[in-house]
């Protein structure tokens, strides 16, 4: 698929993914909702690519739906208006969140500007984010007459603010600014708004030094564990985890390196 609102850049083995609609504040449409299906598609198995980092075009991260579209079924569409709305638009971005968690690569939001309602999802699926001074969140569903509970929001915020506070904001569509965000564990850092991309390069540099499967296999974990209904549970997936990764050639060589104290040369092996 060849992409018209959305960029998927490589550098070296880090992703860029870019929302590519700056004149609308990257407005999710139904076309930019289908590309990043598809995107994220393609990154399930794409061993090549070992963290994505997700970023808006110009002064926005992610307004929300693109409400001026109307999403009104085509004139030759098999479905009818709510039948598209569902299927085309709600289903669709939902399962953009859905393989957001399953891609093997930790995803880090970089964050300027705005994060609004099914952008502000899309922020909240990154396993992390690095936010700009200028960077606001919130669920604006709950503001158009639709409940605050949209794209995940009720499952992912809850965990990541505790529950008090993530109905607060559920409740109300209030903004919560970067530095509130940072105070809240939100995000993991604020910097200026043009070290943002710099800072999330860092940080995706860093995790670099991790073997491959070891990343991927930390991601797929701890998206496990965060519904471990044990602790037993969540320590008998990890002793295997750790099992497997240690009788692999990495595992070897990561404790060899250690005890040589030189940098392990991983080959995902």
């Amino acid at each position: 698929m060849a992409y018209k609102t959305i960029l998927f850049e490589k550098q070296d083995t880090i992703g860029m993914l870019t929302l590519n609609r700056p004149e609308m504040l990257n407005a999710a449409s139904v076309e930019l909702i289908e590309e990043l299906r598809d995107c994220f598609a393609k990154l399930y198995n794409d061993f090549q690519t070992r963290v994505v980092i997700i970023r808006g075009a110009g002064r926005a991260f992610c307004s929300g739906l693109d409400l001026k579209e109307g999403f009104k079924a085509p004139s030759k569409s098999e479905f009818g208006e709510i039948q598209y709305r569902y299927h085309k638009v709600q289903q669709a971005f939902a399962d953009v969140i859905v393989r957001m968690r399953r891609v093997p690569q930790p995803i880090i939001g970089a964050i300027r500007g705005p994060a609004v309602g099914g952008g502000f999802s899309l922020a909240l699926a990154c396993d992390l984010r690095i936010a700009g001074k200028s960077a606001r969140f919130n669920a604006g569903y709950i503001l158009i007459g639709l409940s605050g509970t949209d794209l995940g929001s009720s499952y992912f915020l809850p965990r990541i603010i505790g529950f008090s506070q993530a109905a607060e904001y559920l409740l109300t569509g209030r903004f919560l600014d970067a530095a509130t965000a940072e105070r809240f564990g939100l995000v993991s850092r604020v910097v200026a708004d043009d070290q943002v991309d710099a800072a999330a390069l860092e940080l995706a540099n860093e995790m670099l030094q991790n073997s491959p499967l070891g990343l991927r296999m930390t991601k797929e974990v701890m998206n496990f564990n965060i519904d471990a209904p044990s602790l037993e549970s969540a320590l008998h997936l990890e002793n295997r985890t750790q099992l497997m990764l240690s009788l692999t050639e990495d595992g070897e060589e990561g404790a060899q390196a250690f005890l040589e104290k030189r940098t392990p040369l991983y080959r995902d092996r």
